[in-house]
């Protein structure tokens, strides 16, 4: 039934003379991207790999500046909220404790492939890609389709298959993007975590913190282009026939019932329950709230963003 629901919230396909599908056909991409096709060589497993870069300084710091402010409880098992802007943390629920993380992994997967793969590169999808267990959007193996959309499909509609496609066009194996993800994060010291999945939707072996996702989330925002595209609530995509059209619905609720929320990441799993790495910005100043393993993830984060405006460090 979830499956069924986050497949429905978060992503509807309209077509015309077929059946309620989230499959594009083979020469939908092809044909929307032609005279580029002709010009430009899709990534594969040969897409060179971009060189290391030096590591960075520590994203946040300073024990919680909010400790003991927090009047209602979270409900979540790990929470976290700190100033964007400055890397204060505010307050902590279990920050440190290492959990799977779900479809949150998909900010590192965004933020790497982002970096080898401009907004028009056209992706030619492996077929290992189309066997990818739910949820995802309906790929087709080798067919051609400009990144942007599978990255406006993976960070809105959370598509597992578009999260492999861009791996694997990205880091050329998915094996290879793999150690790309875990060296990129011991590069932002976030020393507990580990992928085992470009999507999150593997479990074992694949885990973060409330710390050092949020630490994640403010680098990731940084890009101008992942920040513009966690905020975006709809996308209306062009496809061939017989499919003509796809919307892209953002499953983070949070973009339309909390004031100045512009992002992150939401993520299920039932070992990982609902996670939702989230952001808002008010008069200049940008908050990150994290919650892991929550009850009610919407509601929690609230209380975190809430307090945090309530009390400028």
């Amino acid at each position: 039934m979830v499956v069924l629901l986050a497949f429905a919230g978060g992503f509807y396909v309209g077509a015309r003379g077929s059946g309620p599908t989230a499959q594009a056909s083979a020469s939908g991409p092809q044909a929307e991207a032609a005279p580029a096709a002709a010009a430009a060589k899709p990534a594969t497993a040969s897409t060179p790999k971009t060189k290391p870069l030096p590591p960075v300084a520590r994203l946040l710091h300073g024990p919680p500046a909010l400790a003991g402010r927090l009047s209602a409880p979270i409900a979540a098992a790990s929470a976290i909220v700190v100033d964007a802007d400055t890397g204060q943390v505010l307050w902590t629920k279990n920050a440190h404790t290492r959990r799977p993380i779900a479809s949150t992994t998909k900010i590192m997967t965004a933020l790497l492939a982002m970096r080898v793969l401009k907004p028009k590169t056209l992706v030619r999808v492996d077929p290992s890609v189309t066997r990818v267990p739910l949820v995802r959007e309906g790929l087709r193996a080798n067919e051609i389709v400009p990144s942007w959309k599978l990255f406006d499909a993976m960070l809105l509609y959370s598509g597992n298959d578009d999260a492999l496609a861009l791996a694997i066009a990205a880091g050329g194996t998915r094996r290879a993007f793999l150690k790309e993800m875990n060296a990129e994060a011991k590069r932002l010291h976030l020393r507990d975590t580990h992928f085992t999945s470009p999507s999150g939707v593997i479990d074992k072996g694949n885990y973060s913190t409330a710390y050092d996702l949020a630490a994640l989330a403010r680098y990731a925002l940084r890009n101008p282009r992942f920040a513009k595209i966690v905020r975006t609530k709809v996308v209306h995509v062009k496809w061939a026939a017989p499919t003509y059209s796809k919307i892209y619905i953002n499953n983070n609720s949070l973009l339309k019932t909390y004031p100045g929320a512009n992002g992150v990441k939401t993520g299920f799993t039932h070992k990982a329950g609902w996670c939702l790495v989230s952001s808002a910005t008010r008069h200049g100043r940008t908050l990150i709230a994290v919650v892991l393993n929550s009850g009610d993830m919407y509601k929690d984060s609230k209380k975190l963003l809430d307090l945090g405006f309530r009390n400028p460090a």
